[in-house]
């Protein structure tokens, strides 16, 4: 029988210890910052989240999940493809999809399917915040690299040199940092935004 996992508080948020199920709240959830990225809650103790606190990092075996929430003007990630299954729902606002050398220019409920080998980055548009759910398969031998491209790049999400190694594709950038999206009171979570949670309401 799988037992609950213990969620432990840290800097970043809540993280879990062990391999049992647990229920976290977004709200509640570790979330990481990275100058001139998206923002992103990760619900795993994955490094950044557990640095300070004295905890092992403990990453999902079989699938990736987050949540990144972009500003007008900032891309999610550095243009890049991966070998296993990637897809991505909008949930609230707008992003430009970099895809395969094009753009899409994606609303709240829109879903984009990227199979292994589909190079893409996100770059957050409109007026406000874009919140975007992401799903990945995680194989045992599966790999990463990173595209030059000369469209990802007029928006800040591309490498100057194709390489395999995130730690070089993101060198010239801040390390991931505990933090919150500076957008907080206006995503739909926050208690500001109306997002309370059952326990937080009037009876």
């Amino acid at each position: 029988m799988t037992e609950e996992a213990r969620l432990v508080e840290t800097s970043s948020g809540l993280v879990p210890q062990g391999d049992g199920w647990f229920v976290v709240n977004v709200r509640d959830a570790a979330w990481l910052t990275r100058d001139g990225f998206a923002s992103r809650c990760g619900f795993e103790a994955d490094v950044p989240a557990v640095r300070d606190a004295g905890l092992e990092p403990h990453l999902f075996p079989e699938l990736g999940i987050k949540l990144g929430v972009l500003s007008p003007g900032r891309p999610s990630t550095l243009y890049h493809a991966e070998t296993a299954q990637e897809d991505f729902l909008v949930l609230v606002g707008e992003c430009l999809a970099i895809v395969g050398g094009e753009e899409r220019h994606l609303r709240a409920w829109d879903f984009l399917h990227c199979p292994g080998g589909t190079t893409h980055a996100f770059v957050g548009a409109g007026d406000g915040p874009c919140v975007l759910l992401m799903v990945g398969a995680r194989p045992e031998e599966g790999s990463i690299v990173y595209r030059e491209s000369e469209l990802a790049r007029r928006h800040g999400a591309a490498v100057e040199r194709e390489t395999g190694s995130p730690h070089e594709a993101y060198a010239p950038y801040p390390h991931w940092r505990p933090g919150r999206p500076d957008a907080w009171d206006a995503l739909p979570w926050s208690a500001r935004a109306g997002g309370a949670r059952p326990d937080d309401r009037d009876a």
